[in-house]
């Protein structure tokens, strides 16, 4: 199922991140072409280095690389599915207010792919009066609308870490 697809894996500064480097092997091995964005919280859990390793391709970290002004647009575009992994209540509050302050946000606004979102914060932060506000973002991309959260969503494991056979739990985006 993923031989000749490509992914790409948003990881972001949770301490989850470092199950990532297991998820993008297994996914490589399996045949995807996997790209890598790292963000900068990211970078203090695992380094850019491994992840190189384990895919064999450059990872990506900032928009503002010279080279790269449209590696948002051009990944979005080329991606079968990009995962984030984990999905912090951090990178949840940007894209749901619509941040695009570094590569992995300005890619979840400019594609139209498949995006799966692998939480990787505890209930309590998704569970917190200051982070309902993203529910309604939260719902539309996990495909689940009676979700308000990663807390209250029961059908989303934060253990997405091995691929399955097939990216059931994607939804495609609209708009």
């Amino acid at each position: 199922m993923w031989r000749g697809r490509h992914v790409v894996l948003g990881v972001t500064g949770g301490i989850a991140a470092y199950k990532c480097v297991q998820l993008a092997r297994d996914l490589t091995v399996r045949g995807a072409r996997v790209d890598v964005v790292l963000t900068r919280g990211a970078g203090e859990f695992v380094g850019a280095a491994t992840f190189e390793a384990v895919t064999r391709r450059p990872v990506r970290r900032s928009l503002w690389e010279p080279g790269t002004a449209l590696d948002h647009v051009i990944l979005g575009e080329q991606a079968d599915l990009v995962i984030v992994a984990p999905a912090t209540a951090h990178l949840l509050a940007r894209a749901a207010a619509g941040i695009a302050d570094d590569l992995l946000t300005s890619l979840l606004l400019a594609t139209r792919r498949p995006v799966l979102l692998a939480p990787g914060s505890d209930d309590e932060k998704y569970a917190h009066p200051d982070t309902q506000p993203n529910g309604t973002w939260y719902a539309r991309i996990s495909g689940n609308p009676s979700a308000s959260s990663p807390a209250t969503d029961r059908s989303t494991t934060p253990r997405c870490w091995s691929p399955p056979d097939r990216p059931a739990r994607a939804s495609t985006r609209s708009g």
